[in-house]
């Protein structure tokens, strides 16, 4: 299934990790585990923030996933079914209308 994890930061261990070098890393990790098709990063209500679209194949990888965040960076995780618009085409071909 396609879903978007959002991981918005805690803004001084988000710092803490940019002064001691490992948010590079951490990001990285991250990337290299969830494979994303699209990832971008931004500020959310003053706080750093990533959001990642990737395809979760068993809702287990949501603890491998979102620990790193939460550990590391005091994170605030959600995640969210979406479509794409192929997705969407699909699904209102279905109707019957």
């Amino acid at each position: 299934m396609r879903v978007l994890l959002k991981a918005c930061m805690d803004t001084e261990k988000a710092n803490e990790a940019i002064r001691n070098g490992t948010m590079g890393k951490l990001l990285q990790e991250s990337l290299e585990l969830i494979r994303p098709e699209a990832a971008y990063f931004t500020s959310e209500n003053g706080r750093r923030t990533a959001f990642m679209v990737f395809d979760m194949q068993d809702s287990a990888q949501m603890p491998v996933l979102s620990e790193p965040f939460f550990l590391n960076l005091g994170a605030e995780i959600t995640y969210t079914p979406v479509m794409n618009v192929e997705d969407v085409q699909k699904g209102l071909s279905q109707l019957g209308r």
